[in-house]
């Protein structure tokens, strides 16, 4: 008679069909990571769709378009003042590429998305006020705990961390600023719409901000890109997303190559 011990595979088999007969967990191999790209558009004031395209239910990192919610936050709870308040100076404690040595205000800091004056933003909020403005907001999966055992949920929960979105709820949550529903003064409205970079666009004013950031870890190489924010031409008002991840080098930050193709597509998009 033959040994089993010579057939493993015969052993493995019979493990799998008693472990999943029995019920117990089974670590499932992880699968591959592709590419996801969304185009969103929407009407701003009905929510009808004027145009989607590709996977746009899909939650990643917000990275930098978290800037967009923080600036409500902020005005709300009095920590901005106006477009050009406050004014806060570089500090080398801040870490931050040297792109960024600089003196910021709101303005700048949407403009140019200086990731150190969002951190004094939440610094000066503290961790609950903070995470009460994000559960609020309904924003995403509203989870600012940051990574797992670094306690990390103020400086770094929207950027490659805990906190995600879909380009689905990026609309929805654009809608609402428009609208002025937001759980926030009528202030924070105001200013943070005023303060949002613009563009132009084959006769369309646009306003958004980018987000850039790499994925997961080392082993992860794909790299994201996102554009909202809202258009007008017209008298016709759209908000949208535009979300690219994947793994193609590129010479500028994944953001803004995503928000030049987006002004370049857009009149085609929205007939």
């Amino acid at each position: 008679m033959r040994r089993i011990e010579t057939h493993p595979f015969i052993i493995a088999a019979v493990l799998f069909l008693l472990a999943w007969f029995l019920g117990f967990p089974m670590r499932a191999q992880s699968a591959p990571l592709g590419d996801v790209e969304c185009t969103l558009i929407q009407d701003a004031t009905s929510g009808q769709t004027l145009h989607q395209n590709g996977v746009c239910d899909q939650r990643f990192s917000p990275a930098s378009t978290f800037k967009v919610p923080l600036a409500l936050i902020g005005y709300d709870a009095g920590i901005l003042s106006d477009a050009h308040t406050p004014s806060w100076d570089y500090k080398p404690e801040f870490n931050a590429v040297k792109r960024d040595h600089k003196t910021v205000d709101p303005t700048i800091w949407e403009r140019d998305s200086i990731v150190w004056y969002s951190r004094e933003i939440v610094r000066r909020l503290g961790a609950k006020s903070f995470a009460g403005y994000v559960s609020k907001f309904g924003y995403g999966n509203m989870d600012v705990s940051g990574d797992a055992g670094k306690d990390n949920g103020l400086t770094q929960s929207w950027i490659n961390s805990s906190l995600e979105i879909s380009p689905i709820e990026q609309t929805a949550f654009l809608r609402q600023l428009l609208a002025g529903k937001m759980p926030v003064s009528a202030k924070a409205h105001e200013m943070t719409r005023a303060i949002l970079p613009s563009f132009q666009a084959d006769g369309w004013t646009v306003q958004g901000k980018t987000g850039s950031t790499r994925l997961g870890n080392s082993k992860d190489k794909r790299s994201l890109g996102w554009f909202v924010g809202w258009a007008e031409k017209g008298g016709r008002r759209i908000v949208f997303a535009r979300l690219v991840v994947d793994t193609k080098p590129i010479d500028m930050r994944k953001g803004l190559a995503t928000r030049a193709a987006f002004l370049k597509d857009l009149t085609q998009l929205v007939k």
